[in-house]
């Protein structure tokens, strides 16, 4: 058994001292996915300590024959990142158009040279819009039709939210480097 299916079975079991080591385990990941959705460090440590709560309350639903309990519990911190900014900033974030014009990509070279603090602070400046999407889709690995669906938006306003997000992106990389 994987160490996090065993902590995940002593948790329901009733062991406290398993939600610590898993909790332990994960913390650093789950709060760097809350950086690239919140706007701040205190508005991802508000998503952080929602995320992590729902996490544990739905830990029996947890099915090891679907995927890893990484992959599902930033699944878990996804949702609860995307019911927070709804609660606390969405208004009217996403703009629809029908064709999505600028397809080119962040350079490798560039990539190579920024830390993943200063990307993640990149992508905090970003939108609400073009950051979940950009986060959703680049990040996480949503296909458009997902974040369609779990929007509540089109295909094609997913694609443009991304495409612009990918150029605001390049544009705040070209000032740095």
């Amino acid at each position: 058994m994987k160490q996090d299916q065993l902590l995940i079975k002593e948790i329901l079991g009733g062991k406290r001292e398993a939600a610590a080591s898993l909790y332990a385990r994960h913390e650093r990941y789950w709060f760097r996915l809350c950086l690239r959705y919140g706007r701040n460090r205190s508005e991802a440590q508000d998503i952080f300590q929602e995320g992590v709560v729902k996490v544990f309350e739905v830990l029996d639903k947890f099915d090891v024959e679907r995927g890893t309990f990484a992959n599902w519990s930033n699944r878990v911190i996804v949702n609860e990142a995307l019911k927070y900014l709804k609660k606390h900033q969405w208004q009217q974030t996403f703009e629809d158009i029908e064709t999505v014009t600028d397809r080119a990509d962040m350079s490798e070279n560039i990539l190579e040279k920024i830390t993943a603090k200063e990307l993640t602070t990149l992508i905090q400046q970003l939108p609400l819009g073009y950051r979940i999407v950009f986060n959703m889709y680049e990040i996480e690995g949503y296909s458009h039709k997902e974040i369609a669906e779990t929007l509540n938006i089109s295909v094609g306003t997913s694609k443009s939210q991304l495409s612009k997000a990918k150029k605001m992106l390049r544009e705040q990389l070209k000032v740095l480097f």
